[in-house]
């Protein structure tokens, strides 16, 4: 089994002021493409001591996904929270992410979304926009399998190439 926490990252929608859609979007891909799979959601606010909370909360998870906080906006810090977090970056998911999502918009460009490593946890941020949500969640969906086999130790061999 999987474990994943899905981080929404939104001053507006932790506040109350509307819905998160990205994260329920992102448990409903995973869940489809990964069964079995344990996902947890929860909405926090744009701050740096609140996204490194969430994250070393969920570090008994395989995957930390977090959606929101990737842009260009001055409130836009999740990048920079995670990084310092993380152990060690894994610069291949966020490249690939960001040159998949440009096939759909040219927006994509301005996405500073990190990946990295704490521990056996892969953290990756998504963008907050459900749209861009659910592309990178049908992507990581096919590979995150693997990942989290050579996280703990496996071959390359565990999930196909």
């Amino acid at each position: 089994m999987i474990k994943v926490a899905v981080i929404t990252v939104s001053d507006r929608a932790s506040a109350g002021e509307y819905s998160d859609l990205s994260g329920p979007l992102i448990r409903a891909i995973l869940e489809q493409r990964l069964p079995g799979a344990d996902i947890r959601l929860s909405v926090i606010p744009d701050e740096a001591e609140a996204i490194a909370k969430a994250v070393s909360d969920n570090l008994d998870s395989d995957y930390i996904l977090t959606c929101g906080g990737t842009g260009l906006s001055p409130r836009d810090i999740t990048p920079e929270t995670c990084a310092r977090i993380c152990d060690r970056a894994i610069p291949g998911i966020s490249e690939w992410l960001r040159r998949e999502s440009a096939k759909e918009t040219p927006h994509a460009v301005f996405s500073r979304a990190y990946c990295g490593q704490k521990g056996r946890s892969i953290i990756v941020n998504f963008p907050g926009s459900p749209r861009g949500a659910e592309l990178c969640a049908t992507l990581m969906a096919g590979v995150m399998e693997h990942g989290r086999d050579m996280a703990r130790g496996g071959g390359h061999g565990s999930h196909g190439r």
